[in-house]
C-alpha cells in the first residue's frame, strides 16, 4: 500500500453538503453557467458550519491558475479523498468518454451514501462499478480506494489483493471468497477455513456464489435490487444524441423496406400493401391512389 496519509472520514454534514455542492453545480453547468461563477454562488449557499465553504473557495483559486477543478480537489487531501479527486480528474482528462456532467452525479451518489449509514462493503462495491462501468482504470482508481481511511487494515489488504487478482480471479469470486456463505460452505464439506473475519454477509456471498462466471455489471445490479446497495448514476444521452440515434433508426427502417421490395421483385411476388408498413398508413395510402385513379 502507498505510504501516503489516509484521507480522514468526516461528519456526516460534510457529506451533506458535498452532495448539494456537485448536484448544484451539474445543475448549474448544465444551465450554462461558467463554472468560476457557479462555483461563487454555491458557495454562498453552503452550510457555513462545514469546512466545505473554504474548500470551494480553494478550488475556485486552483480553478483559475490551472483550469481544472481534479487538481484542487487533490490538494485538498485532508477533505476530498484520493477517489474523488480521480473521478474528477478523470472527467477533466481529454479523450475520455467521461464527462464531467456525469462524475459530478457519481460524486454525488457517493457522497450521499457516505452521508447515510454506509459500510465498507457497500462503499466499495460502489467504486469498483464506477471504475468498471466508466472505464476509468482499475489500478490507479483501486489504489485510491486503498488510501481511503474508512476501509479498515483488512479492506485495504482486500483491496490490494483485488488489484493483484484482476485479470485472472472472477471478480464474484473474489466477493464470495471473503464473504461469510464461503465459511459456511467450507465447514459444511469439512474443510478447514482461516480464522478471518469476513468482509462480506451471507446474502452479499450467496449472491456473489451465483454471479460466478457472469458479467460483474450483473452481480452489482443484483446486490443493489437485493440488499439495497448504492446504484452508480447512468447518463442519459443528451437530446442532439437522441435526435441523431432516431434519425439513423428510421434510415434502418428505411433500408429494411427498401430490401424487402427488392426481395418481392426478384421473387415476382411483391406485395406493396404489406410493404408500406402499418395497416393504417397502407389503407390511408391505397385510397390516395384509388382518389388519382378516379381525376384520371
Amino acid at each position: 500500500m502507498s505510504s501516503e496519509v489516509l484521507a480522514p472520514v468526516l461528519d456526516r454534514e460534510e457529506y451533506v453538503e458535498q452532495a448539494y455542492f456537485f448536484r448544484t453545480l451539474a445543475e448549474r453547468l448544465r444551465e450554462g453557467v461558467p463554472t468560476q461563477v457557479a462555483l461563487s454562488q454555491i458557495r454562498d449557499e453552503l452550510l457555513t458550519t462545514t469546512r466545505l465553504p473554504w474548500a470551494v473557495d480553494f478550488l475556485a483559486t486552483e480553478l483559475k491558475h490551472s483550469g481544472l477543478l481534479g487538481t484542487g480537489m487533490k490538494r485538498l487531501t485532508h477533505y476530498f479523498t484520493p477517489f474523488q479527486a480521480f473521478v474528477m480528474s478523470k472527467a477533466e482528462e481529454e479523450g475520455l468518454r467521461f464527462s464531467l456532467e456525469h462524475a459530478l452525479k457519481v460524486l454525488e451518489g457517493e457522497a450521499r451514501y457516505r452521508a447515510e449509514n454506509p459500510t465498507p462493503a457497500g462503499l466499495f462495491v460502489y467504486e469498483f462499478e464506477v471504475l468498471a462501468h466508466c472505464q476509468l482504470g482499475y489500478q490507479e482508481g483501486l489504489d485510491c480506494m486503498e488510501r481511503d481511511s474508512f476501509f479498515g487494515e483488512e479492506w485495504r489488504r482486500f483491496i490490494e489483493t483485488v488489484r493483484r487478482s484482476l485479470g485472472e480471479v472472477d471478480f464474484a469470486d473474489l466477493i464470495y471468497l471473503y464473504s461469510e456463505q464461503y465459511i459456511q460452505d467450507e465447514l459444511r464439506a469439512g474443510k478447514e477455513v482461516p480464522q478471518l473475519r469476513p468482509l462480506f454477509g451471507l446474502k452479499e456471498g450467496r449472491i456473489a456464489k451465483a454471479s460466478r462466471g457472469r458479467d460483474p455489471l450483473y452481480l452489482f445490479a443484483a446486490l443493489q435490487r437485493q440488499l439495497g446497495y448504492p446504484e452508480v448514476p447512468r447518463m442519459r444521452p443528451r437530446a442532439e444524441e437522441r435526435g441523431v440515434l432516431q434519425m439513423l433508426e428510421n434510415k434502418v427502417r428505411e433500408l429494411e423496406m427498401r430490401l424487402r421490395l427488392l426481395e418481392g421483385e426478384v421473387r415476382g411476388q411483391i406485395d406493396v400493401i404489406q410493404a408500406l408498413g402499418k395497416p393504417e398508413v397502407a389503407e390511408d395510402s391505397v385510397e390516395v391512389l384509388r382518389k388519382l385513379d378516379r381525376e384520371d
